[in-house]
């Protein structure tokens, strides 16, 4: 499980600045980078006008949004969707990611649905929310989260956003 932290109002200007526009849905910050600053965010399951919000997660942090952008773009993704069809291991570890998310975000609100987010629990479609979620959760919990994590080691090696 995380360790939440209740937003500040210096919080919220961080995480406005970091994402360019003020944060919809603002729950809790589910983790730091080393410099302090908020990198993930946990998020309600639903906006401020009720539309629902499946991401409990979100990465806030531009440098780590945009090193995963990279990884994206290499067409990473599909690699990791077709070794699901693969590795019956991976595929079950993935759908217990998939539950202990919906578990977490229907402890705050259920949504009524099992949609929860970045593919799970069939595909991986965004390593943004998979890297929000080990990050706010620690390792062990995604695997896709984790595998993201070891590749942007080199790159953020501090694990520091620098805002």
């Amino acid at each position: 499980m995380p360790r939440l932290e209740p937003v500040s109002e210096a919080d919220r200007a961080v995480i406005a600045e970091q994402l360019g526009r003020p944060p919809r849905a603002l729950r809790a910050v589910a983790a730091r980078c080393p410099s302090g600053h908020p990198s993930v965010v946990q998020t309600n399951p639903r906006l401020e006008n009720g539309t629902p919000f499946p991401t409990l997660y979100y990465l806030t942090c531009p440098r780590l949004a945009s090193l995963v952008g990279g990884l994206e773009a290499s067409g990473l993704m599909r690699e990791m969707t077709e070794r699901l069809g693969a590795d019956p291991e991976l595929a079950a570890a993935y759908r217990r990611t998939h539950e202990s998310y919906l578990a977490q975000r229907d402890a705050i609100e259920p949504l009524g649905h099992q949609v929860t987010a970045g593919g799970m629990p069939n595909r991986v479609k965004c390593l943004h929310v998979h890297l929000a979620h080990t990050l706010a959760c620690g390792r062990d919990v995604n695997p896709f989260g984790d595998e993201t994590l070891e590749l942007l080691a080199a790159e953020w090696p501090a694990g520091d956003c620098a805002r």
